[in-house]
């Protein structure tokens, strides 16, 4: 198989729906890689990329919706990828929750949600797909976040979440070699929070960073490609794409 290409081997990438699941989704997808485009309340979002990439290449890529918090659903949901796809090869832990908990207000739930959807389900996913992986010696890629080094002020759990995400992924790139490598990428400022930000505060970070500016979604997705098809000597490493940002901590 050459190394230029990406054909004949299918990516489960989770949280592809939207943001910068849907641009590793797509980069892959450009590089041959057949693509399950999961979900967890963005159906449209991603049955709209699906339709996209199929009428690209047809046959080359689904929708699976599944609330990858329950560890219960994990096993169906790779047994229904590999079902359709025949096999698995790639699996991106893109799907975060991101917000702040303030010390004072946090409860159980804020709790349960940030750390299943951060570093449980990962580890869980990466329990389900091991045999498949195994048997086609594939990769396992992990978003993680500059700020699993650095807390981020007011976001206690989410922090713990992405530490405790980065030991996953050494971990898991020592146990699963020689047969599956396990690396993971460290967004920075990638694309501005959702709920919004406000203008001096994405001025503050700007300036933290050596590059002058936030990166773009295609920034980690080919970073994505690289591990993925380009470093079949890299394991158990954690690349901050971050413009800079992090050398200044």
């Amino acid at each position: 198989m050459s190394t230029d290409s990406l054909e004949g081997r299918w990516a489960l990438v989770t949280g592809a729906g939207k943001r910068i699941g849907r641009v590793i989704a797509e980069r892959l997808h450009d590089a041959g890689a057949g693509i399950a485009v999961h979900y967890f309340r963005s159906s449209e979002p991603a049955e709209a990329l699906t339709a996209e990439l199929n009428a690209k290449r047809p046959g080359s890529a689904f929708a699976v919706g599944a609330d990858i918090r329950r560890q219960a659903v994990l096993g169906k949901l790779v047994a229904d990828v590999v079902a359709d796809a025949g096999r698995l090869d790639i699996l991106i832990n893109n799907a975060s929750s991101f917000y702040p908990t303030r010390l004072g207000d946090i409860g159980e739930p804020e709790w349960a949600d940030l750390i299943d959807t951060n570093l449980k389900a990962p580890l869980f996913l990466a329990q389900a797909t091991v045999s498949h992986l195994r048997a086609s010696r594939g990769t396992i890629i992990n978003m993680i976040d500059i700020h699993a080094r650095r807390p981020l002020r007011d976001h206690h759990v989410y922090g713990a979440a992405k530490a405790g995400l980065a030991m996953l992924t050494r971990s898991l790139a020592r146990d699963l070699a020689p047969d599956i490598r396990v690396n993971g990428i460290a967004p920075g400022a990638i694309l501005w929070p959702e709920d919004g930000m406000s203008d001096k505060m994405k001025q503050n970070i700007v300036g933290e960073i050596p590059l002058g500016r936030p990166g773009e979604p295609d920034d980690i997705a080919k970073t994505v490609l690289f591990l993925v098809r380009d470093a079949p000597y890299i394991t158990g490493q954690i690349i901050a794409v971050d413009g800079g940002r992090s050398i200044g901590w």
